[in-house]
């Protein structure tokens, strides 16, 4: 077997200027990314110091990875270092028994039975936020995204409108999300105890993260109430063999994680949903010629979902340009073979989902925004494994029926009663963080239909 496959050659001191310079020497990952898949292929080699990196962009090395071998693999270090100050051991970082076990455990709340009562939940939040919006408004629209699904999300969880709470994980987001950011794309790594004014401000926004979510805690286990938030089933939550629950350190660590990576992903792949459609005046009027024959005017529940093909055909062809996981990363706990090259224990592995879900193998005229490519019986024509807005394999992300539900019911919601028009003026860049956003975010103009 060949050694290593080819790929490019990082000059570390240059790329440490970079980061430190970042004004004079930009970087872009997501360019990164797509270049390497189109100019060395489907598997890629290049090295960060001692680090070994591997870039898989082909259907059939993803799912070696993520589906036929998963026991081979762990979440890598980096990703740990990244998101464990804020994630703790909950499932976005934890591997091996404690991981099984508390998929097991969380499993169940992801039951259909148990999403299909938080519709109503969406679009009232949906609704609420259409009130508040002014006749005509200019709003950056991912910061009512995230607003939105922010609200969501936390009524699901806790089982209460939660203004005050919700007004301030909002503010406390930022400053997490960006510790986190720095430490996933840094070469060089300052760790988290280090007092920087970036890591002060997310020690201080994760205190308070804490003590808002142990109160929530201690309060639902006090409580003799029956009540349906995901909250409540985590708690009732038990292991089959030992019999035993989560500790109220777990249930911490996964509601810091539903809470922060639930609602992000989410909005941002709205953000775009709202863009793409804004900019294909044919798309909306597709959607909007569904929403009116199926819904007629009134808002949508659950239960109109199967009548609404194409409403989730735009919402995954925006998910398919922008995934708002731009990549999955694995770290091989043993020496394996991957593409026909021995891959050593310990390197980094990236499926790289942006190129993949670009690619015109696999794709016609990918760069086209064209929701008719998911038209009914897509997963025969697309190569299963090429379209991972969700990742694959047991590790696919526990909250993607949640997410497609919430995000079909505030489109219908949504574009039924407002128009979303681009400001002139503006350019929208696509930027890889924890998610890929628009750089500058997106303006929009909202009129009332």
């Amino acid at each position: 077997m060949p050694k290593r496959p080819q790929g490019p050659h990082i000059n570390l001191p240059l790329a440490i200027v970079g980061q430190l310079l970042p004004a004079l020497f930009p970087f872009d990952p997501l360019a990164f990314g797509l270049n390497i898949a189109r100019e060395f292929g489907d598997i890629a080699h290049y090295s960060v110091g001692p680090l070994h990196v591997y870039q898989l962009s082909h259907p059939d090395l993803a799912r070696q990875v993520l589906v036929e071998q998963p026991e081979k693999f762990h979440k890598p270090r980096l990703i740990k270092r990244a998101f464990r100050p804020f994630a703790g051991e909950g499932l976005l970082t934890s591997d091996g028994a404690l991981w099984r076990q508390q998929r097991k455990l969380m499993q169940p709340a992801f039951s259909h039975g148990h999403l299909a009562g938080y519709g109503a939940i969406m679009v009232a939040h949906t609704l609420q936020l259409i009130d508040a919006l002014p006749d005509g408004a200019v709003v950056e629209v991912g910061a009512e995204m995230a607003r939105l699904t922010l609200g969501i999300v936390i009524k699901c969880l806790f089982g209460a409108d939660l203004p005050r709470e919700t007004q301030e994980v909002g503010r406390l987001i930022g400053p997490v999300l960006d510790a986190a950011n720095q430490r996933l794309n840094s070469v060089l790594r300052i760790p988290s105890w280090i007092p920087t004014g970036r890591n002060l401000r997310e020690k201080r926004a994760i205190a308070e993260l804490d003590a808002m979510l142990h109160a929530l805690i201690r309060a639902r286990r006090a409580s003799d109430g029956n009540q349906d938030d995901l909250l409540s089933v985590l708690l009732k939550a038990t292991d089959e063999e030992s019999g035993v629950g989560m500790s109220d350190q777990q249930l911490r660590d996964e509601m810091m994680t539903l809470v922060l990576a639930g609602h992000e992903t989410t909005a941002t792949a709205l953000t775009w949903t709202w863009y793409l459609v804004a900019k294909h005046p044919e798309v909306e009027t597709q959607l909007l010629g569904e929403l009116q024959q199926v819904l007629g005017g009134r808002t949508p529940t659950v239960a109109d979902l199967p009548n609404l093909p194409y409403t989730e055909m735009v919402f995954r062809e925006s998910m398919r340009l922008y995934p708002p996981a731009p990549g999955v990363a694995r770290e091989p706990i043993e020496e394996v073979s991957i593409g026909g090259y021995v891959v050593p224990k310990g390197s980094l592995i990236t499926v790289n989902t942006h190129a993949l879900q670009r690619d015109p193998r696999f794709f016609d005229d990918p760069e086209r925004f064209n929701p008719g490519r998911f038209a009914r019986g897509w997963e025969e024509r697309v190569p299963r494994y090429a379209y991972l807005p969700f990742g694959a394999g047991p590790r696919v992300c526990i909250g993607n029926g949640f997410a497609m539900m919430e995000a079909r019911l505030i489109i219908a919601t949504m574009a039924q009663l407002l128009r979303l028009s681009l400001e002139p003026g503006q350019e929208v860049v696509p930027i890889q963080l924890v998610t890929v956003r628009p750089r500058h975010g997106v303006r929009m103009k909202l009129t009332r239909r």
